[in-house]
């Protein structure tokens, strides 16, 4: 089991931890500015990956819909739970709506894809495709509704999703492989070219927002508000680490799913919390101090425990 377990961290986390450090010296010693490089890589390098992946993907239509019912189930269950620890512990609307986004969604996309390709190779990433483009629609839908309940604009919402590119990168590949109709070798060499450049990105972009999102809790640590109280922080913590991890197994043995897609599937959902959902909470003020904080902590902490779960998989 050591042994297991430190090759893991050899093979797969120490890969991954370079362009995260990467990430986190530039900003700390060259104020690098993130916001660019997200930008890049949501608009260039996610739809060229979610392309090149969906395009090649050893992935059946029996996959894809056991990965949307599992993922609308886990998302309506985790939110349930959300609601019912918010009035256990009485909180208050703002760290209610916080600490649904802390418990629903996972930082699938920066950290889940370069984690899935490194630990399970492409089939991996090819199972995992389905159900981050999901996330990413229900982030845009269900994540403005979490976080801005009484602000909720359907019409907003929607337009939101039609602004990813993913979105269209998706359509395409789906429509070529109805269709039959191949790629031009170069062009296909092209999308597999911007694909492989998406996961250093992604970690570098990881380690610039780890950074970014610390000093925040640095602050928020020394300057406590009802925000960010400690049961709503423990409880968010509890939810991602211990709760979602759990719940997931229990729905996917229920679901009768096995090999490598109940892998991705619960690596995917045991994730930390996304680094999107302190935008959604800061632009809805829905207790961004306290997503901040569990974003924080819960990133720390997977680099901790994903290592023992892909093992506990892989045995």
């Amino acid at each position: 089991m050591i042994m297991n377990l430190l090759h893991t961290l050899y093979q797969v986390f120490l890969p991954i931890s370079l362009p995260v450090i990467g990430g986190i010296l530039l900003k700390r010693f060259r104020n690098l500015d993130s916001k660019p490089i997200a930008t890049m890589s949501l608009y260039v390098l996610t739809p060229a990956i979610v392309f090149n992946t969906l395009l090649h993907a050893d992935i059946s239509l029996n996959d894809i819909g056991t990965t949307i019912s599992f993922s609308l189930l886990s998302l309506v269950l985790l939110w349930a739970i959300a609601i019912g620890m918010s009035r256990i512990l009485k909180l208050n609307k703002e760290e209610q709506a916080g600490l649904t986004l802390i418990s629903t969604f996972t930082n699938c996309v920066n950290y889940g894809l370069p984690l899935v390709l490194l630990a399970f190779g492409q089939l991996g990433l090819d199972k995992a495709s389905v159900y981050v483009i999901g996330q990413m629609i229900i982030v845009n839908t269900v994540g403005v509704f979490f976080a801005a309940r009484s602000q909720f604009s359907v019409k907003q919402a929607g337009l939101a999703i039609f602004r990813l590119p993913a979105i269209y990168a998706t359509l395409i590949a789906v429509i070529l492989r109805v269709t039959d109709i191949a790629l031009p070798t170069a062009l296909d060499s092209g999308f597999v070219m911007l694909a492989a450049a998406y996961s250093p990105v992604a970690l570098v972009v990881l380690g610039t927002q780890m950074i970014s999102v610390g000093s925040t809790s640095a602050t928020v640590t020394a300057n406590q508000t009802t925000q960010s109280s400690n049961r709503a922080f423990w409880a968010g913590l509890s939810i991602r680490l211990l709760v979602a991890p759990l719940l997931s197994w229990l729905l996917l043995t229920w679901l009768q799913v096995e090999g490598i897609l109940f892998s991705v599937l619960l690596i995917l959902t045991s994730m930390p919390t996304a680094v999107n959902a302190v935008i959604l909470a800061g632009q809805f003020n829905a207790a961004p101090k306290l997503v901040s904080r569990c974003i924080l902590w819960t990133t720390l902490a997977s680099f901790i425990l994903m290592p023992v779960l892909i093992v506990w998989l892989q045995s």
